[in-house]
């Protein structure tokens, strides 16, 4: 499936567009959790109303359609081809490296975590069609990202900024965590690896360095 260098650009143009898509459509997503009686308390944060406040009142129509259990449950559905582009692209770059070492250890971690999170959103969002999600997301993936953007940067992963992105995961989520939706705690995820997929689909420049690094 990934053998195919047109396959690796559709795939790369995937995730790079659905890193946008999920940057936009999450903060929706936040949004219609704030309308929920759950989500009101992360009002309590004067930074998350400074947004969300003037954010909802512009966007009223897009949030009022139904229930706002129903909207936020039907806005989280976005998050499932947003998690499976990167995991898909992620997918990608591993095979062009075919790395060793701590690398690979750090590379079996992350997609451990990618997969696990695509089937967590599919149940949170996907399994039922009512204002309840099911509490079934991990973002343990968080942790292999880190390790993985670390590995990354000691073997000399161009463009460099995919790597630190990945690398900075953790404060990245930390911050996100305070002011908007859960799915938005992947965003360095989403965008280390549209930028690798960009590149991938472009082929302007050397995206992947295969290196062996030391066991």
């Amino acid at each position: 499936m990934f053998e195919s260098a047109e396959t690796q650009r559709r795939i790369g143009r995937f995730a790079w567009v659905m890193a946008w898509v999920g940057l936009v459509a999450g903060q929706l997503h936040a949004l219609a959790r704030h309308n929920t009686t759950d989500g009101r308390e992360d009002l309590h944060s004067a930074l998350t109303r400074a947004w969300s406040d003037p954010a909802r009142a512009a966007l009223r129509p897009l949030l009022d359609w139904g229930d706002p259990d129903l909207v936020y449950v039907t806005y989280g559905k976005i998050w499932l081809p947003v998690f499976v582009a990167f995991t898909l692209c992620a997918l990608v770059v591993r095979r062009r490296r075919q790395p060793s070492g701590f690398e690979r250890w750090a590379w079996r971690i992350a997609l451990t975590g990618y997969v696990w999170a695509c089937v967590s959103v599919l149940g949170d969002y996907w399994t039922q069609w009512t204002g309840t999600p099911n509490a079934l997301l991990d973002l343990s993936f968080l942790v292999g990202s880190t390790l993985l953007g670390i590995a990354l940067l000691r073997n000399g992963l161009r463009p460099r900024a995919a790597a630190w992105l990945l690398t900075l995961t953790i404060p990245v989520a930390v911050v996100a965590l305070q002011v908007t939706s859960m799915g938005s705690a992947a965003l360095a995820v989403m965008f280390g690896f549209g930028i690798l997929g960009r590149g991938i689909a472009t082929e302007s420049t050397p995206v992947v360095v295969a290196r062996t690094a030391a066991a």
